[in-house]
C-alpha cells in the first residue's frame, strides 16, 4: 500500500480565544470548541472579526488538554484556542472525511506521543510523520461513507438504548406518584416487613477440614443498577450448608452495601442465569415474603431518587467510603402500591428489556464491524461492493452500502 506523510498534505494553524456573542446576529460566526468536534448539540456564536476560520474541507484536531487528539471535520466557523486546523493542500485528490477518520483510528498513537506531564499537547512532529494510505479520491469517499454509516448506526443504537432507560424511569415515576412526591396514598412500611434480608458468604474463611465445594458467586463488581454483569464470574469454596443458605433463586434482589459512593445501593434482580450461585458478604439478598412485593418494582424503587436519597442519608461514611448496614436496610421505608400495579409495571419492564436485548445485540454486531476501519485503511476491503455515483450537481456522493457489509444493523 502506497503511503504519504501527513505533513506533506496539510498546513497546521492554531486557533485563538473568542468572545461569546450573547445576542447573535446575521453577521455572527460560529465558534468551535472541543465539544463541537463531536456533535452540534450546542451552537455558540461570536462577533469577532478575526480568527482562524475552518470549512468543510478542513480537518480539526484538539491540540491541548484532556481531549487532545479528538478529531472533527465538516465544520465551519472560528476555531478556539485548544483546536488546530489541518488544511489540505489538494482537496481534489484528498477527501477531508477520509483523512479525519484515518486520524481517528490513530487516536491512541496521538495520545501516546503527546507531550506535557499535566496537560497533554499534540506532538507536531509525531502528527506530521503519520503515514496516510493513498487511495483514489473515489475510493476515499467510499471508505469514508461506509465507516460513517457504521458510526451513525452505532450512535443511533446507543441513543435508542438510552431512551428506553429513560422511558422506564418516566413510567415508574408516573405509575407510582414519585414524580411529584405523592407517595402518601400508598402503604409505607419497613422493608423487613415483607422481605427477608440476608448478607452473603465471607471470602477467606477457615473451615478446619470441612468438606467444601466450588460454586460461582456474585461479587459487587457483578451488580449494576438495573442489571447484572455476568461477563466475569468467579467461584468460591464453601460448605453444603452455606450453599443452601446463600443460594439465589429467581426474583431475588441483589443490593450492594457500599464502598465507593457509586457502589452504594446498586441493585438488580436475579433470574437464575447460573446454577447454584450464591452471593458475597458485601451484597444483601432481598427476598420477598409471600406476594406482597414484586422484586422488579423493588429494584426500580431502590434505583430511584427516593431510594438513593435514603441510602445516602442513612449510610455510615468513613474516609469517603459509604456503606449501609442490615439494620438500616431493614428500616428502609418501602412504599407498597397494590401488587397488581407492581406486576403491571414489571410486565412493562419485561417488554422494554426484550426490546433492549434486540438493540444490544444489534449494537454488538455493529461494534464488531467497526474493526473494518483497519481493513479499509490497509486496502483489504473490496470497495467495488460499495456503489458510487455522481450527484446531479456534480458532487461525488455514495448512495447506498452493500447489505452484506452491515448485517442485522437496522
Amino acid at each position: 500500500m502506497k503511503t504519504i506523510k501527513l505533513g506533506s498534505l496539510i498546513t497546521i494553524s492554531k486557533g485563538k480565544k473568542h468572545t461569546l456573542s450573547e445576542v447573535p446576529s446575521s453577521q455572527s460566526i460560529r465558534m468551535l470548541g472541543i465539544d463541537d468536534l463531536r456533535n452540534d448539540t450546542l451552537i455558540r456564536m461570536t462577533d469577532d472579526k478575526d480568527g482562524v476560520f475552518t470549512c468543510d474541507d478542513d480537518v480539526l484536531i484538539a491540540w491541548d488538554g484532556a481531549n487532545a487528539g479528538t478529531i472533527g471535520y465538516g465544520k465551519c466557523g472560528y476555531i478556539g484556542s485548544t483546536i488546530s486546523r489541518l488544511r489540505l493542500h489538494d482537496t481534489s485528490n484528498f477527501y477531508a472525511p477520509f483523512i479525519g477518520m484515518f486520524l481517528q483510528s490513530n487516536f491512541s498513537y496521538l495520545r501516546k506521543t503527546s507531550t506535557g506531564a499535566t496537560i497533554p499537547h499534540i506532538n507536531r512532529d509525531a502528527l506530521e510523520s503519520i503515514s496516510v494510505p493513498v487511495f483514489s479520491y473515489d475510493d476515499q469517499v467510499r471508505i469514508a461513507t461506509l465507516l460513517s454509516k457504521v458510526e451513525n448506526l452505532i450512535s443511533r443504537r446507543r441513543e435508542q438504548l438510552k431512551q428506553l432507560d429513560e422511558l422506564l424511569k418516566s413510567v415508574f415515576l408516573e405509575m407510582f406518584g414519585l414524580h411529584n412526591g405523592d407517595v402518601k396514598k400508598w402503604i409505607i412500611e419497613p422493608l423487613s416487613a415483607c422481605t427477608e434480608i440476608v448478607s452473603g458468604v465471607t471470602k477467606g474463611k477457615k473451615y478446619n477440614g470441612n468438606k467444601l465445594r466450588d460454586v460461582p458467586y456474585m461479587r459487587v463488581a457483578n451488580v449494576k443498577d438495573g442489571y447484572l454483569n455476568l461477563s466475569e464470574i468467579k467461584t468460591i469454596e464453601v460448605t453444603e450448608a452455606e450453599i443452601h443458605k446463600y443460594k439465589l433463586i429467581s426474583g431475588d434482589l441483589l443490593l450492594t452495601e457500599g464502598g465507593d459512593p457509586d457502589k452504594l445501593g446498586r441493585g438488580a434482580v436475579w433470574s437464575c442465569e447460573i446454577d447454584e450461585c450464591i452471593h458475597q458478604n458485601h451484597i444483601y439478598r432481598v427476598r420477598a415474603i409471600g406476594n406482597s412485593v414484586n422484586s422488579v418494582f423493588l429494584s426500580a424503587l431502590m434505583a430511584s431518587k427516593y431510594g438513593k436519597s435514603y441510602f445516602f442519608k442513612a449510610a455510615k461514611q468513613t474516609t469517603g467510603i459509604a456503606s449501609i448496614n442490615s439494620t438500616q436496610l431493614k428500616a428502609f421505608p418501602l412504599i407498597r402500591p397494590p401488587l397488581e400495579l407492581q406486576n403491571r409495571f414489571a410486565d412493562i419492564v419485561a417488554k422494554v428489556e426484550s426490546l433492549k436485548a434486540h438493540y444490544t445485540k444489534s449494537l454488538s454486531n455493529l461494534e464488531s464491524l467497526s474493526g473494518i476501519s483497519q481493513k479499509a485503511f490497509k486496502g483489504e476491503l473490496d470497495l467495488s461492493r460499495v456503489p458510487f455515483k455522481e450527484g446531479n450537481n456534480g458532487n461525488r456522493i455514495t448512495l447506498r452500502l452493500c447489505k452484506s457489509e452491515i448485517i442485522n444493523s437496522e
